[in-house]
């Protein structure tokens, strides 16, 4: 008789086939390829100089213009990607430009969802294979070059981004679910969750705050992550946080609830906005929502980036994610870069696709890795005192 397999156990085989994965990374020809190319493997003896060894290979840097060519070989027999285009939203012309710096948002779909519960009809199965995704996802990273990248449903934290962007001179946070859906899904890779990576050649890290959130008293399986960083060049401050809310219909209180707690949060961080603030997340919440309006309206003076991207800069996209499911066609914007308005500006942001681009078939697909797509803005700090609190 067949006895079934718990989340603990799942969870379990999960830490271990992480060891492995891990201390295997580095042994091939090619470092820069053997850091993609390694996959889980559930049963190995790893020896002490197997794994001092990999830790050896891990510190070493790599080259993010090798990595960039050789993820273009691994994904050359798959169609072209998206092509976007970023929209500078600069008012003024100015013979001295601001150094800016980037910033990418990007629900990058857990894989044990993408192959284990999602139901895109539309996406065959071979698109949605790590082998090959992982290699799409990473190119999209590598294309945009941003200084801080914010990322949520990474179920590949362990195995592939700590080890990849880290080399790549990333400083990497992770903050998994507390019963992430993906124990759910046999032959998982682990729980999904947030992570926050920033280049450390930019920003120094202040300090570091990983939120459970909570709905009223009730703490929930949502996270975030807060990290006050300071910028190299100037000296000053600011505070980045990833999260992802409830997803799905019905639990509109309770994203509202959830998205309270972080700004209850953010505040005790930032002193009350003293320090500048920029949230990256899949909100599950359309602009119409209460959650997106006690964003709008808090005491934090937050403004949506892309909202800069309209005629009258004052709408959302048309849609941040778009999908067919068993359960139909599902086009929504719920995805969101806020930051200070007061303290910032924002000088350029990374066009959507169009329908046409997308195709019939929506997202995923064989030149898209994910459900959502990327949001990635140019920041500066904003030196018209009329405008600081």
């Amino acid at each position: 008789m067949d006895v079934p397999i718990t989340r603990q156990q799942r969870s379990v085989g999960w830490q271990n086939k992480l060891l492995f994965t891990v201390c295997s990374m580095g042994n091939s020809t090619s470092r820069l390829y053997s850091a993609l190319a390694k996959t889980l493997s559930s049963s190995a003896a790893v020896s002490q100089e197997l794994l001092e060894a990999s830790q050896h290979d891990q510190s070493e840097p790599l080259d993010p213009k090798e990595l960039l060519d050789e993820c273009q070989v691994a994904l050359q027999d798959r169609p072209a990607r998206l092509h976007r285009d970023f929209f500078s939203l600069r008012s003024e012309s100015s013979s001295q430009q601001p150094r800016t710096f980037r910033v990418m948002q990007w629900n990058i779909l857990a894989q044990a969802l993408g192959e284990g519960k999602d139901n895109f009809i539309m996406c065959p199965m071979e698109a949605l294979k790590w082998e090959e995704r992982k290699y799409l996802i990473l190119e999209e990273i590598l294309m945009y070059q941003p200084d801080v990248l914010c990322l949520q449903e990474v179920d590949h934290y362990f195995d592939t981004f700590q080890p990849i962007l880290s080399r790549l001179g990333y400083q990497c946070t992770f903050l998994a679910k507390p019963w992430s859906p993906c124990l759910d899904v046999e032959h998982n890779n682990g729980p999904d969750g947030c992570a926050l990576f920033f280049l450390q050649d930019r920003f120094q890290l202040v300090n570091s705050a990983k939120i459970r959130l909570s709905a009223r008293t009730l703490k929930t399986n949502q996270v975030a992550i807060a990290e006050t960083l300071q910028c190299c060049e100037t000296g000053r401050q600011l505070c980045f946080a990833v999260t992802h809310l409830k997803a799905r219909t019905g639990w509109e209180r309770f994203r509202l609830a959830q998205g309270s707690d972080l700004l209850d949060n953010l505040e005790s961080i930032t002193q009350g906005a003293t320090v500048p603030l920029i949230i990256c997340g899949d909100f599950n919440a359309d602009p119409t929502e209460e959650v997106y309006k006690r964003f709008a309206s808090s005491s934090l003076n937050l403004n949506s980036a892309y909202k800069l991207l309209s005629e009258d800069g004052e709408s959302e996209p048309p849609y941040t994610t778009w999908k067919i499911r068993t359960t139909g066609e599902s086009c929504h914007t719920l995805d969101y870069i806020w930051y200070s308005q007061h303290a910032l500006r924002v000088n350029a942001a990374l066009g959507l696709p169009t329908e046409e681009q997308i195709g019939p078939n929506r997202l995923p697909s064989f030149n898209y890795p994910s459900d959502h797509l990327s949001l990635v803005c140019d920041f500066s700090f904003n030196e018209d005192p009329a405008r600081l609190l």
